[in-house]
């Protein structure tokens, strides 16, 4: 939805130089999404939008509707403005996405059309018409309004401060239907296009359609990853995800023409598209002939990649790997080595099972910088939950510079997941003392459900109905029951012992018992949510609808959450080699990964009686815990 909506003669009524539009906007974002945007995207609206108002209406657009930072679907992800009217010919809903710079000088990036530099701090940059032809088709995918996307969407990028010859290599990217480039020598053109779009009558009712219009369901990742592999185009990268997907091509690119060795991170909080990119460049550089591979330290990663990904194709099987395949590998023997999840890269990847000729104490980042020309590092600094993982920026960073290689560094500020609700994942933050500021109320958020669960059984009983829908649900717990090995007749021990509620964690085994998924597919294979999830089995995945148990090992006391270690079953927590400080930030890290599985909502139940009623305060006490129940979807 959008943070405003003006018609173009409301735009033009206001003076670039007046400061009243831009607070406004301003005041909303705070109010709506828990925090200001910087002075420059305050400057920019101020500049930019009455600049597009007058646009239109010297092409005689006034009444088009103009939508302002319109959120896209399932993402925190905003575009700049989408012009809402009817077509001059058809009289259909007709819809341009405008991206807005005010850039009055660009250049590509290193001889490569898709990434540009401008004069201000940063790097790269996605060249704009690749952003905008991004956003056309994410909301041609996911606004079920949109009946007709071949036709109804258009995208352009206006650069209204800057000439032809500035940003001459701007136009070495040829434009399309979704993406074409104007500048303000450009201006007649680009009025030209927009009276080709946009009829003089009111654009209200176009604007009513794609505000009022249900969002499709996000493609869970693990169904479309055979497609995405074989055949692209199964996911629409967005910005930060873009530019990060184009640096790396760029990198393989220049390690083939300089014999230059390049490392690059991304780094990006849950659901901000880490793995999404990850098959994507897998996919790219398969097809494009290029020797490339994907590891985790994940076994349920990897696994359920080779079971959905590879399926029925052995070669796309063994495309998947683990970290520590790589201690005998050979220097850039490959030429790409994707390291999804690597917040949970180890100290070295020797363990008790290793042969004694093979242990030579060397860093398992050492292994995987040296397997390959661009080694691709994705990760999460807060999901590190195992006191032998040390995934962080810093460390590969810092490891790579000391070996002279260039690194490129990229981080992406989006939310795909938790129903792209920047507000729920900075909520959690606070709550587990991972930013700053303490524990708030929670507001609420249109586009995510947050609630405490009674019981349970309360929980079991909002969620299962979900099921039946279509969607997927989950309840995963803190680990802070016993886990017991499969009886000799194939049942499972029902260990998590809630007061009358009993049932198992996930099936140990790597085969399914009695309808209990292995334990590397409980969050994707069908009959999952009858077992309890743990960190390990979660972590990497996404579902519908997630409940989640907070146990012993974290209370409220004395206005905080505190960490009980000694509540833990975790043989890692327990381990008298850790200190409790090392303790307490792995179980705050376990709690922020399982909060953060969600794509529609979240329900919270905590076994302790007084942190109970704490999240229930925080959730419930100003009546804004969301719009849509889970037993309701």
């Amino acid at each position: 939805m959008p943070v405003f909506r003006r018609s173009a003669k409301n735009l033009a009524s206001h003076s670039p130089l007046e400061s009243e539009l831009g607070e406004q906007i301003r005041e909303y974002l705070l109010h709506s999404k828990g925090s200001p945007p910087n002075e420059a995207e305050v400057r920019s609206w101020n500049r930019s939008l009455p600049v597009l108002g007058a646009d239109l209406v010297d092409a005689g657009l006034g009444d088009v509707e103009v939508l302002i930072e319109y959120q896209l679907p399932l993402t925190s992800k905003r575009a700049d403005t989408v012009l809402a009217g009817l077509h001059p010919e058809t009289g259909e809903n007709s819809y341009v996405v405008v991206e807005l710079k005010q850039w009055s000088s660009a250049r590509t990036w290193e001889d490569d059309p898709t990434l540009v530099t401008v004069d201000a701090p940063g790097g790269p940059r996605l060249h704009p018409v690749l952003q905008v032809r991004d956003y056309c088709e994410y909301i041609s995918e996911f606004v079920s309004s949109v009946h007709d996307p071949g036709t109804s969407v258009r995208g352009v990028a206006y650069l209204h401060n800057a000439v032809d010859n500035d940003v001459r290599d701007l136009h070495s990217l040829p434009g399309d239907d979704n993406g074409q480039l104007f500048t303000h020598q450009q201006r007649g053109e680009f009025l030209d296009f927009l009276r080709s779009r946009l009829s003089t009558k009111s654009g209200a009712r176009a604007a009513d359609r794609l505000v009022g219009g249900h969002w499709r369901p996000s493609r869970p990742l693990m169904s479309v990853a055979a497609d995405e592999i074989r055949h692209r185009e199964q996911f629409t990268l967005l910005d930060e995800q873009h530019t990060a997907y184009r640096t790396v091509l760029h990198a393989v690119e220049q390690a083939r023409s300089e014999d230059r060795k390049n490392v690059v991170i991304i780094s990006g909080g849950p659901g901000s598209g880490k793995s999404v990119i990850a098959l994507s460049l897998l996919g790219e550089l398969y097809r494009n002939g290029t020797s490339a591979l994907h590891a985790t330290g994940s076994r349920s990663f990897t696994q359920t990649m080779r079971r959905t990904a590879g399926r029925g194709s052995s070669a796309v099987q063994k495309l998947f790997t683990y970290f520590n395949s790589y201690m005998q590998a050979r220097p850039n023997d490959l030429d790409v080595l994707i390291c999804d999840e690597a917040h949970r890269i180890r100290e070295t990847s020797e363990n008790r099972f290793t042969r004694a000729d093979h242990r030579t104490g060397r860093k398992q980042v050492d292994e995987l910088v040296s397997a390959a020309r661009v080694p691709v590092f994705l990760l999460d600094q807060h999901q590190v939950v195992r006191s032998q993982e040390m995934g962080t920026v810093d460390t590969i960073r810092e490891f790579a510079e000391s070996k002279g290689l260039r690194v490129h560094h990229i981080s992406l500020d989006g939310q795909w997941r938790c129903g792209g609700s920047e507000k729920y994942e900075r909520w959690v933050r606070r709550l587990l003392g991972l930013e700053p500021g303490g524990p708030v109320p929670w507001e609420g958020d249109e586009n995510f459900r947050l609630a405490t669960a009674d019981s349970p059984w309360d929980m079991e009983n909002k969620l299962r109905p979900t099921l039946d829908h279509g969607y997927t649900a989950r309840i995963s717990a803190g680990f802070c029951w016993p886990w017991s090995k499969v009886r000799s007749d194939g049942t499972l021990v029902a260990d998590v012992r809630i007061g009358d509620w009993h049932r198992p964690w996930n099936n140990p085994e790597t085969r399914a018992v009695n309808g209990a998924p292995p334990h590397s597919l409980w969050a994707t294979a069908s009959g999952g949510f009858d077992q309890v999830g743990c960190v390990y089995t979660a972590q990497g995945f996404e579902y519908d609808w997630s409940g989640v148990i907070i146990g012993p090992d974290l209370l409220f006391r004395d206005g905080r959450l505190v960490v009980d270690r000694s509540a833990s079953e975790d043989a890692d927590l327990r381990k008298k080699r850790m200190s409790d400080t090392e303790a307490e930030n792995l179980i705050r890290n376990v709690y922020k990964v399982l909060l953060t599985r969600g794509l529609r909502g979240t329900l919270l139940y905590s076994t302790d009686p007084e942190t109970h009623e704490f999240l229930t305060g925080l959730i419930h006490g100003s009546g804004q815990e969301g719009t849509t129940g889970a037993a309701g979807t």
